[in-house]
């Protein structure tokens, strides 16, 4: 049900030392072909930890043999000593396996502006290597979390392939192209530049509309890899179908995990003008603490959400705005509407609806609830 559910892929996770206690904090996960194409999209923060910087090398050539994640630490921030620990995992990988480094992936997530504690890091890789298996997925999906309660893995089957996934990620999701961690897998024989096209589209629809408190990581990867072991090449509307199921799915998963979280919160924005105006103006109001707060308190607070859409650049007219909140249109015409106690906020997923009556796009944001769990979680995160 993970990365290993596709041919081709043997994956293992084990305890380093770089978390406290004898939790898992080290993930491999091996690509054995036939073939290695690979595409990754990355976070758009210009301050970029050193396994982004590397990784994005790896991937300019669309082959990758192996991926190495950790969490207990990012190695962000870490200047050139830290690049050098990034290429060090690499090459240890790379040797233990009898590949080039330059077809390794790194990945690390955890504290930023501290370096990895690399005897046990590389200690941890060569552990890994060992032990390698089929099996091995769930196993790499628990070494990959941090704040996470829960592993996050998906599953799809195509006609004659599979398509597999794992990801982490709990805090800072608001992401650019991606969010936090994730590595999906195939065994269908498609090119690294067709896995490309794939990927950018998928996550534009899924990682990429997950807001839940508007902090971009420096690490944000994912990665898709194709082993080509099933023999097939797909239909590409059905290949494209299966990778974006797979995010969608982790994707949710990310969202009910997210730190603190009592709510799972869709923003709809309909009758936009353009798609891109939908997303600015759902993105706005996921960003909104004085929403969020109200969502979590389990307040109707209709005018939040029109204050946050006007901060936007969006088309509209504010007097043909309509807002509904779990169905009931509490705003009409950017004035009240139906009675707002009609609203019943106890469950935990929440839908608001925002009509712009300016167009026929849409797109929806997917946020949570601010409580004082999550604030409480982040003031004690370093220690």
């Amino acid at each position: 049900m993970s990365v290993t559910a596709p041919l081709g892929f043997r994956a293992a996770g084990v305890a380093a030392g770089l978390k406290s206690g004898a939790q898992r904090d080290l993930a491999l996960v091996v690509n054995d072909g036939p073939s290695r194409a690979a595409a990754g999209v990355f976070t758009a923060n210009r301050v970029q930890a050193a396994p982004v910087l590397w990784s994005r090398q790896v991937l300019a050539g669309g082959r990758v043999t192996a991926v190495v994640l950790n969490s207990g630490g990012a190695n962000a921030c870490t200047g050139p000593e830290g690049f050098q620990d990034t290429h060090a995992t690499a090459e240890k990988a790379a040797g233990l396996l009898g590949e080039s480094a330059g077809e390794v992936a790194v990945c690390s997530t955890g504290l930023i502006g501290e370096r990895l504690p690399m005897d046990a890091l590389l200690a941890g890789v060569e552990s890994a290597a060992g032990r390698l298996s089929r099996d091995g997925g769930l196993h790499a999906a628990d070494a990959i979390r941090t704040t996470d309660t829960v592993s996050k893995i998906s599953f799809r089957r195509g006609d004659g392939y599979m398509v597999g996934g794992m990801a982490k990620g709990a805090g800072m999701l608001a992401p650019g192209l991606a969010t936090m961690l994730c590595v999906i897998t195939t065994d269908a024989d498609v090119p690294a530049d067709r896995l490309d096209a794939v990927l950018r589209a998928a996550t534009a629809v899924t990682f990429d509309r997950l807001d839940t408190d508007g902090c971009m990581s420096t690490n944000d990867t994912v990665l898709l890899l194709a082993s080509g072991a099933a023999g097939v090449t797909p239909a590409e509307a059905e290949f494209a179908e299966k990778v974006t199921e797979v995010c969608a799915d982790l994707a949710r998963q990310l969202l009910v995990d997210a730190e603190g979280a009592t709510k799972a919160v869709a923003i709809e924005v309909i009758g936009a003008a353009t798609v891109a105006d939908a997303v600015t103006v759902g993105r706005a109001v996921a960003r909104s603490n004085l929403f969020k707060c109200a969502v979590h308190g389990e307040d109707p607070n209709w005018g939040r959400v029109l204050s946050a859409v006007g901060t936007t650049d969006a088309v509209f007219e504010p007097e043909r705005v309509n807002v509904a909140i779990n169905g009931i249109w509490i705003c009409r015409g950017g004035a009240a509407g139906d009675d707002r106690s009609k609203v019943d906020l106890r469950p935990r997923d929440v839908t608001v609806t925002i009509d712009l009556s300016a167009g026929s796009e849409s797109a929806t944001i997917h946020t949570t609830d601010l409580t004082a769990a999550y604030v409480h979680e982040n003031s004690a995160y370093s220690t």
